[in-house]
């Protein structure tokens, strides 16, 4: 099995409305550009995906994916994992190399080198599931103090 593959066109015209994420190139919306019904690759969940101008992202869910999209099989690795994962593909693949002029493809995915940390010569899944739930939870407390401070500024205003 290849490490990454390729959604397939379906133009605006052809999307059936349905329940489906349909993922294409951009940034909007997460890449999400419309929900399908139309018979296509039923993508599996904990996978990352990274459209034509190398952007990656991880997909918690199952989608369907357009020609410019490729789609890193990751399905097996731990959530955290994945997710780190997906943010060193991130780090590789969306720097600048890629363009209109020169797409990024499934095989691109597969010439990657991405940096993990190791452990005993192998990835070391397990620390990169500490630091991904470590940055979850920052980033849960950021939200808690800016939510508390945005409170406590309504109060002052309205004493």
């Amino acid at each position: 099995m290849r490490s990454s593959d390729r959604g397939k066109r379906l133009k605006s015209e052809d999307r059936v409305p349905g329940n489906l994420p349909f993922v294409t190139a951009g940034e909007a919306d997460e890449g999400v550009s419309d929900f399908i019904g139309n018979k296509v690759t039923v993508f599996a969940k904990n996978t990352a995906t990274i459209d034509m101008f190398g952007s990656a992202k991880y997909r918690s869910y199952e989608y369907g994916a357009d020609d410019h999209v490729a789609v890193v099989h990751t399905e097996k690795l731990k959530e955290d994992a994945a997710i780190f994962v997906t943010s060193a593909i991130h780090k590789s693949s969306h720097n600048g190399q890629f363009d209109y002029g020169r797409n990024f493809y499934a095989k691109d995915a597969d010439a990657l080198n991405i940096l993990l940390p190791e452990k005993d010569g192998r990835p070391d899944y397990e620390l990169m599931k500490l630091v991904i739930s470590a940055v979850k939870k920052l980033i849960v407390k950021a939200v808690v103090d800016f939510t508390n401070n945005r409170l406590e500024s309504y109060h002052t205003l309205q004493n």
